[in-house]
């Protein structure tokens, strides 16, 4: 299969690093032009000119805006009139008992990982429908389905987007565009890598001792055994892009690693 995104305009938000900038990279391979985006714009310089570097000949823009916001997500409306492909990257996660996450972070947490989203479909949607070809697409999580014990309201986020998807796609009904979410399992994004250190070091272990822990004691129904690169979910994400995956729609696609133990 030769997925050609040659013509598309892409924008991942919260792609300087991580799941995000492998996602903006395999779709600047595909051939898209892809727009970077993050929150502070020399994060945004630097990734733009990485993603150059990494994929030669490749068109690739950045807008700095922070998308957790009605402000910022109309800064980057009005940088960025139209897209062909939005990817829907940006989410923060954080590990914090149930009785001590206040008010203010579970409306951080829905700001930042569902509202965005929501913000810029809602904004890039009504051009797709009429040009009849688009592609959104929200990245949840395996969270979404087995609610993190040590992180609620990053759960409940992943699980609203699920929701948000489906209910969008409902709104493409006949046409061309699609709506989807994937749903990656454990990953080694930077965030991860670095969470993973701190615990590593704290704990007194090796950080690959302490990535083994967390998938034995917290995700021990993992088929994979290991945490995911972030190139393999963006393998996913790229297909889902793409005109080959045009009968895909309202689907919530898992790159989970077998972690989710039910078939769906």
């Amino acid at each position: 299969m030769k997925i050609d995104l040659g013509g598309k305009t892409a924008l991942v938000t919260g792609s300087t690093s991580g799941i995000g900038f492998a996602i903006a990279k395999g779709l600047a391979e595909a051939g898209a032009s892809v727009i970077l985006n993050g929150r502070a714009a020399a994060r945004v310089d630097e990734a733009v000119a990485r993603l150059r570097a990494a994929v030669p000949g490749a068109e690739v823009k950045g807008v700095a805006a922070d998308l957790a916001t009605a402000e910022g997500a109309g800064q980057c409306a009005a940088r960025v009139a139209d897209v062909d492909i939005l990817v829907n990257n940006l989410g923060i996660f954080e590990p914090t008992p149930f009785l001590e996450i206040p008010d203010a972070d579970w409306l951080r947490f829905f700001e930042t990982n569902v509202l965005s989203g929501v913000r810029m479909a809602r904004n890039y949607l009504p051009k797709m429908l009429e040009k009849n070809w688009g592609r959104i697409v929200f990245i949840s999580s395996e969270s979404a389905l087995n609610t993190p014990v040590e992180m609620v309201h990053y759960g409940m986020t992943k699980t609203a987007q699920l929701a948000v998807s489906r209910g969008i796609a409902e709104s493409t009904v006949g046409t061309g565009v699609t709506v989807n979410s994937v749903l990656p399992g454990p990953t080694r994004s930077e965030g991860v890598r670095d969470f993973f250190a701190r615990m590593a070091a704290e704990a007194g272990v090796p950080q690959a001792e302490m990535e083994a822990r967390f998938i034995a004691e917290h995700r021990p129904t993992s088929l994979l055994r290991r945490l995911a690169s972030v190139e393999e979910v963006a393998n996913m994400v790229v297909y889902v892009c793409s005109p080959q995956a045009s009968a895909t729609n309202g689907a919530a696609l898992r790159v989970d690693g077998g972690v989710v133990k039910f078939v769906a």
